[in-house]
């Protein structure tokens, strides 16, 4: 079994606390869902092809995540300005989401800590900007 399946809880923690300590939250539960609403919205706005690409760069739990509840059906939305995708963001679970207003760079820098770089940066350079 590869090891990034075997330690793949232990490397998804991780990454929830440094989302955690990114956005200043308390706790991996407000992580979990700050991480759940950016990756929501960032998946809206992605085709299928480049949201699986996207996703096969991602660590097992993350990738899970990020295709969780996924309505492959639902229309490509198009990228809107930081603000209002923050919104969105924040939207999801309403009165549980304590995502701060930094949330979606808050990610990011979690998100780059724990995956290949050199992958990453390939994968991000294909996509719409």
């Amino acid at each position: 079994m590869p090891a990034e399946y075997y330690d793949a809880s232990r490397h998804f923690e991780a990454f929830l606390v440094r989302a955690r300590d990114a956005a200043g939250l308390t706790t991996t539960n407000q992580s979990f869902t700050m991480v759940e609403g950016v990756f929501r919205a960032f998946r809206r706005r992605l085709s299928l092809d480049d949201a699986v690409r996207f996703a096969d760069v991602l660590p097992p739990l993350a990738r899970a995540l990020f295709v969780a509840d996924w309505d492959p059906d639902e229309p490509v939305r198009p990228f809107e300005d930081r603000a209002a995708m923050t919104l969105e963001a924040q939207s999801l679970r309403g009165g549980h989401n304590f995502a701060p207003d930094t949330c979606i760079s808050d990610v990011a820098v979690a998100l780059r800590a724990s995956v290949d770089e050199a992958a990453f940066d390939a994968l991000l350079a294909r996509l719409p900007e």
